[in-house]
């Protein structure tokens, strides 16, 4: 895992405050009043902190932005950032004014002078913890030294304990982030499943099946997809039974690993990109470790499809008809459209083996979802209202974009097969939303159902303001939110 500075809390000392290496960092409200601890800050710097926050920059500033006195004098640290947050502002104003700290800390760490009554003192951390993120596992060059320490110098004494959930939550998006970061060379399918089984020491129950066991269980639709690697097929399950006997939430992701788009061959230019192909898988994955890590008191299960998608003398061809788990038959048109056949077999094994209260699939599942929605919202489909307006409202909370498109009987008919029970493909026309039709042919009646076309959001060429560019581990704060406002004890 990519390193992260660790946190510390001390109580106020403001003597300590002039010996303070590397970044420091106050909170002043737009009234520009400083609390004891920036007013010490003002002193030892001769008045700066006010005259910046007296200045028309600092009045012009968003609720959650910043700005930087470099080297200043009378103190040892090699900055100062003023934050411009009111007391009472939580979310992503809060986040983005901790990012702007996180995204400057450097070896020498820094320092956190947070107010007495900051409501947003956990957004505000959380934000420094993801901007603070890097990924440089594969650099052998100079690269940016490990962010050290970040001390936070506050009067809540319940700062610390609170802290453990934005730690469980940061190191899930984390984990997210750096499995999606990997090129494929290094995350195999059997890495992905190595990372997964480790998470037992988290308190997750995990099952790695191999293909003799998803061939016994009839998943012939994801083992089709895999013939063609040289990477073995698998399916792994992650289990938290953190609630009583109630029904869990069931999360499935989409893990193909490299896709290529195997006989239909994807056009060269940009097949790099496809190492994060497994972006669905990746945040089930993160989600779990966020649940475990904070001990949810929810039953949730996550189980990942993880398959490589290669051209090859054994991989299935357009035109190949496949039966999956539920038994009925797929004509396949077009081996690139191959997400779906490794989801339809997990979301079937799903509802036969744990009856969810209700499901939830991840995918980077096409392409047409980013001409719909470009790179700012997932698309949502869903067969249950309720369960559809609840995402959202968690989505909206955590400022994870996310836009409802609709399902229907007219779409479902480009689908149909002259050969077979469905096409595994129905053409341009609205082709993000006859995959979830595809998709929503795998879910029983009886299952509240929601599938989540993450192609635009799981990974980004540029930065965002809580991420460097890669991976962003959109959807883990979305989903630990709503479970922890539906479904937890």
């Amino acid at each position: 895992m990519a390193d992260r500075p660790s946190v510390t809390f001390t109580a106020p000392d403001i003597d300590a405050i002039a010996g303070a290496t590397g970044e420091v960092a106050i909170i002043v409200p737009e009234n520009g009043k400083l609390d004891v601890m920036a007013r010490r800050v003002n002193r030892l710097t001769r008045g700066a902190v006010e005259r910046l926050t007296g200045g028309e920059a600092f009045g012009k500033l968003k609720d959650g932005g910043a700005m930087t006195l470099a080297y200043p004098t009378g103190m040892a640290a090699d900055a100062v950032h003023v934050i411009r947050l009111e007391k009472r502002t939580r979310g992503q104003a809060a986040r983005e004014g901790g990012a702007s700290l996180g995204a400057r800390l450097g070896k020498a760490g820094g320092l956190l002078l947070a107010p007495s009554g900051l409501k947003g003192l956990d957004d505000v951390l959380l934000g420094a913890l993801l901007r603070s993120y890097s990924f440089d596992a594969h650099l052998t060059g100079d690269t940016a030294p490990a962010p050290g320490a970040l001390a936070v110098m506050t009067p809540d004494d319940d700062a610390a304990k609170r802290f453990e959930t934005t730690q469980a939550l940061a190191d899930g998006i984390c984990f997210t982030r750096d499995l999606v970061n990997e090129p494929s060379n290094i995350l195999t399918t059997t890495e992905f499943a190595n990372r997964l089984d480790a998470l037992k020491s988290l308190g997750l129950k995990v099952k790695v099946m191999d293909e003799p066991e998803l061939e016994k269980l009839g998943m012939r639709t994801l083992l089709a997809v895999g013939q063609g690697s040289e990477s073995p097929s698998k399916v792994v399950v992650m289990e938290w039974m953190g609630g009583g006997k109630e029904a869990p939430v069931a999360l499935c992701g989409k893990g193909v690993v490299f896709d290529t788009g195997g006989i239909s061959l994807k056009p060269a230019g940009g097949m790099e990109d496809m190492t994060m192909d497994m972006g669905g898988a990746g945040t089930v994955a993160g989600v779990m470790q966020a649940l475990a890590a904070r001990k949810a008191r929810a039953n949730v299960v996550g189980l990942v499809g993880l398959v490589e998608n290669m051209p090859d003398g054994k991989a299935q061809r357009p035109g190949d008809v496949v039966v999956s788990m539920k038994g009925d038959t797929v004509e396949v048109i077009n081996t690139d459209a191959e997400g779906r056949l490794v989801l339809c077999d997990v979301m079937w094994y799903a509802q036969e083996t744990y009856k969810p209260a209700a499901m939830i699939d991840l995918a980077t599942l096409t392409g047409a979802v980013i001409i719909a929605l470009g790179h700012e919202n997932a698309g949502v489909f869903s067969n249950n209202d309720d369960l559809a307006d609840a995402f959202l409202k968690a989505a909206g909370a955590e400022n994870e974009g996310a836009w409802r498109l609709p399902l229907g009987a007219g779409y479902d008919r480009q689908l149909k097969s002259r050969v077979a029970d469905m096409k595994n493909i129905g053409g341009r026309p609205a082709g993000s939303i006859t995959a979830a039709q595809f998709l929503a042919r795998f879910v029983k009646d009886e299952t509240p159902w929601i599938h989540l076309d993450i192609a635009g959001v799981a990974s980004l060429k540029g930065g965002t303001k809580l991420a460097p560019k890669g991976a962003t581990g959109w959807g883990v704060l979305a989903l630990n939110r709503l479970i922890a406002d539906k479904y937890e004890n």
